[in-house]
């Protein structure tokens, strides 16, 4: 092998690795400021209640439908136990892959990371205890489909929980200005719940009076009969 091919194979070797050591750098320091802001993000979302309204037992089947980087997946382990799971779903690879490295760093072995399509979560059938959907369901672009496959995931008297802000009263009205404002109202996303056959347990519609940028948030809690 002449000394020219073997300077451009040394190159190439040393690029590819500055390549990955910049890579993991990168990527461990966006975990980094994620865990900063997600312990910012415990003062104010009430995680605890969230999750204590799921009902969970260990054993249990939880998915966190539009899970992100995974706030709550990682939250709902411990309550389901290692002889539970916690299916986290997403339609966006990025974050899943970010969720991915964080259950391996904190050796989080009954989480299953899921990817969905926007009609499809493709949660198993009549087998799910409870599914919690947290800041996602502003963003949903067929929210009919999207409850048409929950209920079909939940085995009987399996609970849902959806948490989400409220509308501005000037800003009230089409989907499309929720997904806009990243906001949802409450009355909105009851009327469909009931409509795709859910029961209504509980609404609370001030549950947290006030986030970081002056958002209220509301709790809904319903159940497949």
């Amino acid at each position: 092998m002449s000394y020219r091919i073997k300077l451009v194979l040394f190159l190439a070797c040393a690029i590819a690795v500055l390549f990955l050591f910049n890579t993991a750098y990168q990527g461990l320091n966006t975990l980094s400021r994620l865990n900063v802001v997600e312990a910012e993000r415990d003062q104010w979302q009430r995680p605890s209640d969230v999750i204590q309204a799921l009902h969970l037992r260990p054993g249990n089947l939880v998915v966190d439908l539009g899970c992100g980087s995974g706030y709550f997946t990682l939250k709902l382990s411990p309550p389901v136990g290692k002889s539970g799971s916690v299916l986290a779903e997403d339609i966006r690879r990025f974050p899943l892959v970010f969720l991915w490295f964080r259950k391996f760093l904190t050796n989080e072995r009954n989480v299953k990371v899921l990817h969905g399509e926007p009609s499809d979560p493709h949660l198993p059938i009549q087998s799910v205890n409870a599914v919690l959907i947290a800041n996602t369901y502003h963003e949903f672009t067929d929210s009919g489909s999207i409850l048409v496959h929950v209920y079909r995931s939940l085995a009987s008297e399996g609970r849902l929980v959806v948490v989400d802000r409220g509308p501005q009263p000037v800003e009230a009205g089409s989907r499309e200005t929720a997904r806009e404002h990243h906001e949802v109202s409450p009355e909105q996303v009851e009327n469909e719940l009931r409509h795709a056959g859910f029961e209504i347990v509980s609404r609370q519609d001030c549950f947290i009076e006030s986030d970081p940028s002056n958002e209220a948030w509301w709790l809904i809690v319903a159940r497949k009969p």
